[in-house]
C-alpha cells in the first residue's frame, strides 16, 4: 500500500493499493459513512443522441460515495463499496458501487483514525508480509500446494491419488509412486518459479525424494526450497507448518504465516496458566499493570466502540498489536476464546479471575468447601 497524499485538515488519504493483502486491509480500514472516492464506470444520463451506444451506456468518471456497505471478495481479489454518491459530474444521491482492485487508487475521508485504523494502515505502508511463499504439504496419496501472499493463503491444487501396495504384482506401487512423484515435481516448477521461497513439509521419505528431483531438474527452484518435517501431508500438514514455527526463517515477513504462529504462541502461554490473558476483562486489566507484550485482536473487534479504550491504550504501553482474520484457522481459535487476548511479558494472574471447570485452561487451584 502507497501513501499518495494526506490532508491533515480534511482528514483526507489517497492510497494505492498495490498487492492482494491491501484488498483486505482498504475493506477493514473503510467503515460505513466514511467518503471513498476511485474512479469507476456509469451510466451517463445526459449523453447526446449521436454518441456512440457503447459510450453512452457506460462512462469513466472520479465518484466519491458515502459509505453503507464495504465487501471483500478474497476469492476474485476485489472489494465492493457500496452508497449514495456525494460527489460526481451526474446522479448526485443515486446509490452506486465502486469495484477496487489491485492497483487502484482510492480516496478516503477520515476525520478520526481510530487505534485500529491505524494498525492496518501502518501495516500497509510498512509493507509488511507481501513475499510470496510456495507451501507443499507432502505424502503419499494425499498432498496440498498452497501461496501465501501477505494476508491471503490461496489454495493450489490437492493432489490426491491411489496407490498400489507392495501385495500388487508387476510392481504396480513402485509405478504409482514414480508417477505421483513426477506429478509433484511438475507442480512444484511450475508454481514455484514465481515464489520467493518454497517450503516443503511431509512425513517420511517423500519429501527427500522429491529434493533430490528438484536438484537434478531445476538446481535454481531447489536452492529456495527448504525441506521441514510434518505429521501430516495435504492441508494438515500446511496447517501444521503455519502453526509450528519450524519454517519461522522461510515464511519471514508472510503476515499469514506470522498471524497462525502469534494465535499458537497465545494457545502455549495459556497451557502454562500465568503467561496469557484471554477476554476483555483479563485483557484491560493486564494493559493497565504492564503486562501485555503482544495483543491479539480479531478484525471483527476492529469496529466495536468498546474495544477502542483497550487498543488505546495498548498503543500507549507500546504492546505489539496483531489483527487477526476471522475466517482463517488462527481467527476461529482466537473467536472461541472471546475474540481478543495476550500474551504476557511474566506470569501475572489477574484479581478477579474465577476458578475454572475441572480441566478448563483457564481454571485455577479447587478449594475445600
Amino acid at each position: 500500500m502507497r501513501l499518495l497524499h494526506r490532508d491533515a485538515t480534511t482528514g483526507q488519504l489517497r492510497l494505492r493499493l498495490e498487492t492482494p493483502s491491501d484488498l483486505w486491509r482498504i475493506a477493514r480500514f473503510v467503515h460505513p459513512g466514511e467518503l471513498v472516492g476511485a474512479s469507476t464506470t456509469r451510466r451517463d444520463p445526459e449523453a447526446p443522441a449521436d454518441v456512440a451506444g457503447a459510450e453512452r451506456a457506460r462512462r469513466r468518471v472520479f465518484l466519491t460515495v458515502r459509505a453503507e456497505q464495504v465487501e471483500f471478495h478474497g476469492f476474485s481479489k476485489h472489494v465492493r463499496i457500496t452508497g449514495p454518491i456525494v460527489e460526481g459530474p451526474f446522479d448526485i444521491g443515486r446509490h452506486h458501487t465502486l469495484d477496487l482492485a489491485e492497483g487502484d487508487d482510492v480516496t478516503v475521508v477520515k476525520p478520526t483514525v481510530t487505534t485500529g485504523d491505524r494498525t492496518i494502515l501502518d501495516e500497509g505502508l510498512q509493507g509488511k508480509g507481501e513475499p510470496t511463499i510456495l507451501i507443499a504439504a507432502v505424502d503419499w496419496g494425499d498432498s496440498s500446494l498452497v501461496r501465501v501472499r501477505g494476508r491471503a493463503i490461496e489454495p493450489i491444487v490437492d493432489l490426491r491419488r491411489t496407490i498400489a501396495g507392495k501385495r500388487f504384482e508387476g510392481g504396480q506401487g513402485d509405478k504409482d509412486r514414480t508417477t505421483y512423484v513426477a506429478e509433484l515435481v511438475a507442480l512444484l516448477r511450475r508454481e514455484g518459479a514465481p515464489a520467493t521461497a518454497v517450503a516443503l513439509a511431509g512425513p517420511g521419505f517423500l519429501k527427500e525424494e522429491v529434493m533430490r528431483r528438484l536438484a537434478e531438474e531445476d538446481p535454481a527452484l531447489a536452492a529456495k526450497t527448504t525441506a521441514f518435517p510434518a505429521a501430516e501431508g495435504g492441508r494438515a500438514g500446511v496447517d501444521e507448518l503455519l502453526r509450528s514455527g519450524r519454517a519461522t526463517e522461510v515464511l519471514r515477513g508472510s503476515v499469514a504465516a506470522e498471524e497462525a504462529a502469534q494465535v499458537e504462541r497465545l494457545i502455549r502461554s495459556l497451557a502454562g496458566g500465568t503467561r496469557a490473558a484471554v477476554g476483555a476483562g483479563e485483557v484491560a486489566e493486564a494493559i493497565e499493570a504492564g503486562a501485555v507484550e503482544t495483543l491479539l485482536v480479531a478484525e471483527s473487534l476492529l469496529a466495536d466502540p468498546a474495544t477502542e479504550s483497550l487498543l488505546d491504550a495498548s498503543r500507549r504501553g507500546r504492546v505489539e498489536l496483531f489483527v487477526v482474520r476471522d475466517e482463517t484457522d488462527a481467527g476461529k481459535r482466537l473467536v472461541a476464546l472471546g475474540r481478543i487476548a495476550a500474551v504476557l511479558r511474566y506470569d501475572w494472574v489477574p484479581a478477579n479471575r474465577l476458578t475454572g471447570s475441572p480441566g478448563s485452561t483457564r481454571a485455577g487451584p479447587r478449594t475445600a468447601p
